[in-house]
C-alpha cells in the first residue's frame, strides 16, 4: 500500500521521493526512515535545541535532524548538522563552533549509504 503525501510544499515532496528512492537504491533504510518522519504533519515535526544535539552527539559526528534546528543553548564540538531548516541564530551558533550546516538532500548525495548519521528528534 501507498502511503498518500498531502504536503503541498513541492520541494519536500520531491525530497521525501528522493530519499525513499535512495533507500531502494542503496538498500539503506535509515533514508526510509527519515522520509516516514519528514511525512508527519506540521505540528508533529521535530523541533531540536542545540542544547539537545550537544548532549546526545560527540565531536565530528553527523547529525540528522528531520524538522528544524533552534537556538536554544550552545555548542561546545565541531560537528555537521543536516536538517530541513536553520533558526538564524542557531545556524550562527553552529558555524561559531567550526560546525557546518546541511540540507538533507545535500547529505544524501554525499553519504548515499547513510553510514555514521545520528538521527535526533
Amino acid at each position: 500500500m501507498v502511503k498518500k503525501i498531502t504536503k503541498t510544499n513541492p520541494n519536500l515532496i520531491e525530497l521525501i521521493k528522493n530519499l525513499k528512492k535512495k533507500s531502494y537504491q542503496e538498500k539503506a533504510t535509515i533514508w526510509k526512515d527519515v522520509a516516514r518522519r519528514l511525512e508527519k504533519s506540521t505540528r508533529r515535526k521535530a523541533q531540536v535545541n542545540l542544547s539537545k544535539i550537544n548532549r546526545y552527539s560527540a565531536a565530528d559526528d553527523t547529525v540528522l535532524i528531520p524538522g528544524k534546528v533552534l537556538g536554544n543553548g550552545n555548542l561546545d564540538h565541531k560537528m555537521q548538522i543536516a536538517a530541513l531548516s536553520f533558526s538564524k541564530m542557531a545556524q550562527e551558533k553552529i558555524e561559531k563552533a567550526g560546525g557546518e550546516c546541511f540540507a538533507i538532500a545535500t547529505v544524501l548525495e554525499i553519504n548515499p549509504k547513510g553510514s555514521n548519521i545520528r538521527i535526533i528528534e
